[in-house]
């Protein structure tokens, strides 16, 4: 399988890197996309056996995507698998293989692929305090896609429970580590403490310490991520209003503008019920109405485990695909 994996990497990467892909004309929202969800799975067993403990992306269904008009994929996977024990080892070829392919082949595409840690601060457990660690590990791997400019970093998924500086710390450590491996021309995507909720972007305090970030390239656009239930979790397939997802953007949105900024909602989901699907027309005509500086939204999630679940986007047969997608495609 391996052996597959690995010639299939090699021929996109012979490839020049096409445009990013658009499937319709006057697009409303830059980024529109899908979380690829799976290569993360059970974080009991860290080392993990590929196809028991969790499984890669099918590359059928990301043609199937982009014919839908997405142009966004967020890869997520676990950085204890990427580099075993410490945050400075060495790649793991297999794990680094699989997520490569994954990457040349969506932006063979002309798509953007997004390097997703999905560890919300933590490795192995335990809150990341090794800034220095974390950085490296940030170089080691942006080094390996610095020449692919449709790569976006984004630093990590959902810190919570954190102190508030070392939020910011890591962020700017993680912005660090990618420039200096020589990725200069991909974006990243810094994320907040709190779990990085639009609705609570600036009550929790990460506008004002995060807006501190700096990077060289000038290409940072903040990742915020926005449920429409009641206790913005996303576990819950009912929405509190059809305007709940414009209503928990403003604060958010004020604050892209007062500072200049830009975001992209990297996580939302809403069940397949009238009021949701309001909500997810209406918030989604909002980004669009504030393109100035929103760039898009990723929906959470696809993948080829996630069977029944509420917000399942997978091909052919899931709820999101044949129910919710074809009611919120036009807004982007």
């Amino acid at each position: 399988m391996f052996v597959k994996i690995l010639s299939v990497a090699a021929l996109a990467a012979a490839t020049a890197f096409p445009a990013p892909h658009e499937a319709r004309q006057n697009r409303k929202l830059r980024w529109f996309g899908i979380n690829e969800s799976g290569a993360e799975f059970g974080e009991k067993n860290l080392t993990g056996v590929y196809g028991r403990e969790f499984i890669w992306y099918d590359l059928q269904t990301i043609d199937q995507f982009i014919a839908q008009g997405m142009n966004m994929f967020r890869l997520n996977f676990l950085m204890e698998r990427l580099t075993p024990n410490t945050l400075t080892a060495p790649l793991d070829p297999l794990y680094l293989g699989n997520l490569t392919q994954q990457i040349d082949y969506i932006t063979s595409k002309g798509a953007y692929a997004m390097v997703q840690p999905h560890n919300y601060g933590r490795f192995y457990g335990n809150i990341i305090t090794d800034v220095s660690g974390f950085r490296t590990w940030w170089r080691n791997v942006a080094a390996v896609y610095k020449d692919n400019p449709l790569v976006v970093f984004d630093t990590n998924n959902e810190y919570h429970d954190m102190d508030q500086q070392l939020v910011f710390d890591l962020n700017q450590a993680a912005i660090d580590g990618v420039r200096s491996a020589g990725a200069t021309t991909q974006y990243i995507t810094p994320e907040g403490n709190s779990w990085s909720g639009a609705w609570t972007w600036v009550s929790s305090g990460n506008g004002a310490s995060l807006v501190n970030l700096k990077d060289p390239e000038n290409k940072l656009i903040y990742q915020m991520h926005q449920y429409l239930d009641t206790d913005g979790s996303g576990t819950h397939a009912e929405c509190v209003s059809p305007t709940i997802f414009r209503e928990r953007l403003v604060a958010a949105t004020k604050w892209l503008k007062d500072n200049q900024k830009e975001g992209v909602i990297g996580e939302f989901a809403g069940g397949d019920n009238d009021q949701c699907i309001r909500a997810l027309q209406d918030g989604l005509a909002y980004l669009g109405e504030n393109a100035d500086v929103w760039w898009g939204a990723i929906w959470w999630a696809a993948g080829p485990w996630w069977g029944d679940y509420m917000y399942n986007m997978e091909p052919p047969n899931s709820v999101g695909w044949t129910s919710i997608l074809p009611k919120i495609k036009s807004y982007f």
